[in-house]
């Protein structure tokens, strides 16, 4: 038979400075301070509720209380059945005329990674056709990858590039992992986002997977046009976003 819980010391603790402070809220402020002292890395899992309750002399609502402002601060984050964990940190992602991936990662003094899942020609569905400006159903280059910044993913994309438009591209892409020097190579030497449009909903299971995330983390998803320097559309993108991981910051 389990032990009933104690009850809280006080609903109220005092500040070193004499002010009054719920003691969730004072809870949730020395969590959070550990977190940055013993810098331990975003998805490190927290003790149970029963664990924190028992340290600090409280019951567990008390403690579930201060867990859920650390949620709210976007400091925590809760997996249901499997615990709370320090949550990723959140990277702003500046999408302007000229988003390039590596140059942004870069920015933050993380090292930019890519990997490639598939590259393969498809038929044109209309809906990207209208986009890419070719017909229904003429080859398009489909290119799927992960990037990632510090071993960590940040993006899973779908790139269309319209295949008749730009010939030997999808032996340059094999290459390289830069979609820029591979656009480069086959004589497209600059290109600017046309437009980008966002969305959000919650992962697949094989999203999920990639990304290395759990099912009830919503999704960023971007669709974008890039455009070359004539304006002739070369590519189309969709790319999904870990929101726990990614801010979008749209750069005038």
């Amino acid at each position: 038979m389990n032990a009933p819980e104690p009850p809280d010391r006080d609903d109220i603790s005092m500040t070193p400075t004499g002010r009054a402070e719920p003691l969730w809220r004072r809870i949730a402020g020395e969590l959070a301070g550990e977190f940055e002292t013993a810098r331990l890395p975003p998805g490190t899992r927290l003790p149970t509720e029963s664990a924190l309750a028992a340290r600090f002399q409280v019951n567990r609502h008390t403690v579930r209380r201060a867990l859920e402002l650390l949620v709210r601060r976007g400091q925590v984050r809760v997996e249901q059945g499997k615990g709370a964990f320090i949550a990723d940190d959140l990277l702003d992602y500046e999408i302007s005329t000229r988003t390039r991936f590596s140059e942004r990662i870069r920015r933050h003094n993380r090292v930019p990674d890519g990997r490639t899942l598939r590259l393969r020609t498809v038929p044109a569905p209309a809906a990207i056709a209208a986009t890419l400006r070719v017909d229904e159903g003429s080859p398009l280059i489909l290119l799927e990858r992960i990037a990632l910044a510090d071993g960590v993913p940040l993006s899973l994309a779908d790139h269309y590039f319209p295949a008749d438009r730009l010939p030997g591209l999808a032996d340059a892409l094999q290459r390289t992992n830069s979609i820029t020097e591979a656009l480069l190579a086959v004589g497209v030497d600059d290109y600017v986002r046309q437009s980008t449009h966002v969305t959000a909903r919650m992962p697949t299971a094989a999203e999920a997977e990639h990304l290395e995330i759990p099912r009830n983390r919503p999704l960023l998803v971007c669709d974008n046009i890039n455009v070359d320097r004539s304006g002739e559309p070369i590519e189309f993108g969709c790319t999904r976003h870990p929101s726990s991981r990614v801010q979008l910051v749209f750069e005038p």
